[in-house]
């Protein structure tokens, strides 16, 4: 049986996505506040940065990926219009009826989907732009994933990419510190949950650096890959171009 890891562990492939799911039925009601103390509010400003380069036009469809609690998908929706159409996905239905409760809140009736990034339910050239924040790392197969990501997407359509990178080396030991002692700690304290953002914080670590996904970004079908590094290489947005 083929093995990959969870965080720092090895385990079966089959056995990943469940404990994935795990973690994010621990975490999905206090994912935003975590968010918010984990990163001081900077999730918000990268998220933003995000849908600036994405430049959603009106009409535009867009496909949001491990949407979770439908923060791009807000925007997106806003952008698009009437006239368009965003679906906010994620494969942990926890996180997607939070997404979805809180678009409604906002007013926002968006097409809600649970499924798997490695089997898109869509027809070829679907879709105008794909996006995944912060949710490509906890996918068993990155490169299927990827290659589904491309597949959906009209020829010249682009692929947003915003996931945790490497950062800066003079910054290491201090984020070491942060994200192994403080992140666990402080998901004990208000999610009630260390070993979850445990598994986070080595999640980040096990995930390509910028040029390796950029590489595999090409391998998908991705003619040009830009990559925008953010927060000294702690974030990086990668923009792909369908070939």
């Amino acid at each position: 049986m083929s093995q990959t890891h969870f965080g720092f562990e090895t385990v079966d492939e089959q056995d990943k996505a469940r404990r994935v799911r795990g973690v994010f039925d621990s975490v999905a009601q206090k994912y935003d506040l975590m968010n918010d103390l984990l990163s001081g509010g900077l999730h918000r400003a990268w998220k933003a940065y995000t849908v600036a380069v994405a430049n959603v036009q009106p009409g535009d469809k867009v496909l949001d990926i491990a949407g979770g609690t439908g923060d791009l998908a807000r925007a997106f929706a806003r952008k698009a219009g009437e006239r368009g159409e965003v679906v906010l996905t994620d494969i942990n239905e926890s996180m997607l009826r939070v997404g979805r409760d809180r678009l409604l809140d906002d007013g926002l009736a968006l097409p809600t989907v649970a499924c798997d990034a490695e089997r898109l339910p869509w027809a070829d050239g679907r879709f105008d732009l794909v996006s995944v924040a912060f949710g490509l790392r906890n996918m068993t197969h990155k490169d299927k994933a990827l290659a589904e990501m491309c597949r959906v997407l009209r020829p010249g359509g682009r692929l947003l990419v915003l996931e945790f990178s490497k950062v800066a080396p003079p910054l290491a030991p201090v984020y070491d510190f942060y994200s192994f002692k403080l992140m666990p700690a402080v998901g004990k304290w208000v999610a009630g949950d260390a070993d979850s953002y445990r598994y986070l914080a080595e999640s980040i670590r096990m995930h390509p650096d910028a040029p390796t996904l950029k590489g595999m970004m090409q391998s998908a079908g991705f003619g040009h890959v830009d990559v925008h590094s953010l927060a000294a290489g702690i974030v990086a947005l990668h923009v792909g171009i369908k070939c």
